[in-house]
């Protein structure tokens, strides 16, 4: 039976599987990061900046690995891992924020990607999201919010999930329509208002604010639109209150299975799926007929 997988947007066959497979071969002692490097560039698989997709592809490798379809040299960079400093904090006032959003009055929200606020940013996900930080895989952008100089929110956003039942229904695309037009979705990957922040309505305010920024940002950094917005909010711990408030619409809820899985088996929390449309006819945009 011929083996048949779609990961990271890529179908990978029975050829595609013996390529790869003589690629690690031939490359082996070289090791993980050269082998996903050289596959990038024999497939000629670039983002829409003409960079290379080495972290999409690394990740290609590791559930290939995981389904137990090929074996990846073992890492060399674990010495370095294990000295890599932990995520720091700097010092920040908790004095507490409680007051209404008409006298917070003016907001500053910082596109930190790339910038020296970046590390606070990491340590602020870190110390007060209950998910902690991890490092996103390709397109992303992330921001934090200031009043007065003092941070009150960060909000991650990084690419689409791949696939997701009741939000593909709600489009109403086939997969050739999500193969070319995923990347014209992004995902809230995080969103935190910090813990002495107490102001009525804020996080919905700051919903509305960023899908008139984000858009923006995305079109100047990788190049191409959004059309759609999408987030998973964990059913259990929280109802998504806020993205409601901000007219996001939940179309339903995940099946439990996490961006490792390929057997078909539960492994994650169930999640409801909240989508945004930035236009109106991004159903006919992702659909291919516009």
């Amino acid at each position: 039976m011929e083996t048949s997988l779609i990961i990271r947007g890529r179908n990978i066959n029975d050829h595609d599987l013996s390529f790869i497979r003589s690629i690690i071969q031939e490359h082996y002692s070289r090791g993980r990061t050269f082998i996903s490097k050289e596959l990038c560039r024999l497939w000629n698989w670039r983002q829409r900046n003409g960079l290379f997709k080495t972290m999409a592809c690394s990740e290609l490798l590791l559930r290939l690995q995981k389904a137990g379809l090929v074996e990846l040299p073992p890492r060399q960079d674990h010495g370095r891992r294990d000295r890599r400093r932990p995520i720091q904090l700097p010092l920040h006032s908790r004095e507490p924020i409680r007051i209404s959003l008409q006298e917070l009055g003016s907001l500053d929200f910082q596109m930190v990607r790339g910038s020296h606020w970046e590390p606070f940013y990491k340590g602020l996900i870190q110390a007060y999201h209950y998910l902690g930080y991890c490092q996103t895989v390709g397109e992303h952008l992330k921001y934090m919010v200031f009043h007065q100089g003092r941070p009150l929110a960060c909000l991650g956003w990084g690419a689409a999930a791949w696939k997701v039942a009741c939000r593909d229904q709600f489009i109403g695309w086939q997969p050739a329509h999500r193969d070319r037009n995923l990347h014209l979705i992004a995902q809230n990957t995080r969103f935190l208002i910090l813990p002495w922040v107490e102001v009525p309505s804020l996080a919905s305010h700051l919903l509305g604010r960023m899908a008139r920024i984000l858009p923006r940002d995305w079109q100047r950094v990788y190049n191409h639109p959004l059309v759609l917005l999408e987030t998973f909010v964990d059913a259990q711990r929280f109802k998504g209150t806020c993205y409601k408030a901000a007219n996001w619409i939940q179309v339903g809820f995940t099946q439990g299975r996490g961006k490792w899985d390929i057997d078909h088996r539960s492994s994650a929390p169930v999640k409801a799926v909240f989508l945004y449309p930035l236009v109106k006819n991004f159903r006919e945009i992702l659909t291919g007929h516009d």
